[in-house]
């Protein structure tokens, strides 16, 4: 399932109306439509905002589709994406059950995970693979390369920003898998 069909199902399957969704979320309905019908495709922030109107973590609403069973390897093939703007991630297996979400992450140069700051009551841990990487943790703020990792509480407010000239690709673990 694409992310606007994805939206669709989960809102009817809540018994939500695009308005009562948006009203949770605090967001005009008009973005939930837009989502819905792939005109928009929403930041992660964005995105997180809509789903908290369920609630629902971002790693549980990519997904949802995926039968629970025990896995231990995962072929790239068989990573859960979960897409959103121009930032590009794969969940390791799906998050039924499980205490901790890793993931891998693309952002092209420019991209990043919105205007907003996040925030969610896990514990987040990244390493740089390759390109580099602003990271804003509450009032601090540093730009990350390829070695460098980062280690916080989700709870105080963070964005992460692609601020160099190449695609930058982290890998990073929360727990629990709450994003």
């Amino acid at each position: 399932m694409e992310l606007a069909e994805r939206l669709k199902w989960l809102r009817t399957r809540h018994g939500l109306s695009q308005r009562e969704l948006a009203r949770r979320a605090g967001v005009n309905n008009s973005l939930i439509s837009q989502i819905e019908q792939a005109a928009v495709n929403p930041s992660v922030a964005t995105l997180k905002r809509v789903l908290d109107g369920f609630p629902i973590s971002m790693g549980e609403f990519f997904s949802l589709e995926q039968a629970p069973r025990r896995q231990v390897f995962f072929r790239d093939h068989e990573l859960v994406p979960m897409n959103s703007g121009q930032v590009r991630m794969w969940l390791v297996g799906p998050l039924h059950g499980r205490r901790l979400a890793l993931q891998r992450e693309l952002y092209p140069p420019g991209a990043d995970t919105g205007p907003g700051m996040l925030s969610n009551e896990a514990e987040e841990a990244g390493l740089v693979l390759r390109g580099e990487i602003e990271v804003t943790v509450g009032e601090h703020c540093c730009l990350l390369r390829a070695g460098d990792g980062y280690y916080f509480d989700t709870r105080e407010p963070h964005r992460f920003r692609n601020t160099g000239t190449e695609v930058c690709e982290l890998v990073s673990a929360a727990t629990p898998p709450t994003f």
